[in-house]
C-alpha cells in the first residue's frame, strides 16, 4: 500500500485522474476500476495509483490479494483529497483511478470536483437507466466530462442497443460494451483481472478496447 498517498517511483509525465461514479450500486465500478488500472499499466500509462473511497473497501481488499507490484494503491483521507492528490503528483503518479461508493453523495461530489473525467458504468436494465439521472446531475453540477460505459450486457439482447440510445440523450457513450461473463467478476477473487488470467479472452479484448478509448479521452 502507498501510505499517506506517497508513491515512490518517479516519472516526468503529467498526471490524470479518472473517477468512476454511480449513485446506484451493483454496476461494476470496482471491477472496472481494477481492470482499467491493470490494463493502463500494461499499456505504459503508469505509474497508476488506485484510490478506494467506498467504506466497504472492496477495491482495497482486491488489491491486497494481488501478487503483482502494480498498480499501486494510495490510502487517502477524502476530506483532504486534493492535498493527497498533489502528493501523488509530486511522487510521480501518472494516472489515479478513484472508485466511489454508491449513494454517498458528498464523497462522490468531492471526487468529481477533482476528476479530469468521470466514467459512469451502467447496466442495460430499465431500473439502472432510470437511476442514472442522479449521477448525471452531480457530474453536470461540477461541469466535468462524463462518459457512460454499458457493463454486464447480455449477448444479442435488444435492450443493450436501447440503453445506448437512452444514455446518449444525457452524454457520450463509450463505443465499447462490456458483456456479462464469468471471468470478468471471478477474476477479482484472487487479486487478478480477466486479462491477466487469459490475455486472449473476449473480456480482455473489451477491457483493452475500453482503455484505449478512455486514454484518448483523457488526453483531450
Amino acid at each position: 500500500m502507498v501510505s499517506d498517498s506517497v508513491f515512490i517511483r518517479k516519472t516526468a509525465k503529467s498526471d490524470s485522474l479518472l473517477g468512476l461514479a454511480s449513485q446506484k450500486g451493483g454496476v461494476g465500478k470496482t471491477t472496472l476500476a481494477g481492470h482499467l488500472a491493470v490494463m493502463a499499466e500494461s499499456k505504459g500509462a503508469g505509474p497508476v495509483a488506485l484510490i478506494d473511497t467506498d467504506p466497504q473497501g472492496s477495491l482495497s481488499s482486491w488489491w491486497n490479494e494481488r501478487r503483482a507490484e502494480t498498480p499501486a494503491f494510495a490510502s487517502v483521507d477524502i476530506a483532504s483529497l486534493a492535498d493527497h492528490l498533489s502528493l501523488l503528483e509530486k511522487a510521480g503518479v501518472n494516472l489515479a483511478i478513484i472508485d466511489t461508493p454508491p449513494a454517498v453523495t458528498e464523497t462522490i461530489r468531492k471526487v468529481l470536483a477533482v476528476a479530469d473525467m468521470v466514467l459512469i458504468p451502467t447496466r442495460p436494465s430499465p431500473h439502472d437507466l432510470r437511476a442514472v439521472g442522479s449521477t448525471v446531475e452531480l457530474v453536470e453540477a461540477v461541469g466535468k466530462r462524463m462518459v457512460f460505459v454499458i457493463n454486464g450486457a447480455a449477448q444479442r439482447a435488444r435492450i443493450t442497443g436501447e440503453a445506448a440510445i437512452a444514455l446518449s440523450q444525457h452524454g457520450t457513450v463509450a463505443p465499447v460494451t462490456l458483456y456479462q461473463r464469468t471471468d470478468f467478476a471471478a477474476s477479482m477473487i484472487d487479486g487478478r483481472t480477466a486479462q491477466e488470467i487469459d490475455p486472449s479472452s473476449r473480456t480482455a479484448g473489451e477491457v483493452e478496447a475500453l482503455w484505449n478509448y478512455v486514454s484518448t479521452q483523457l488526453r483531450k
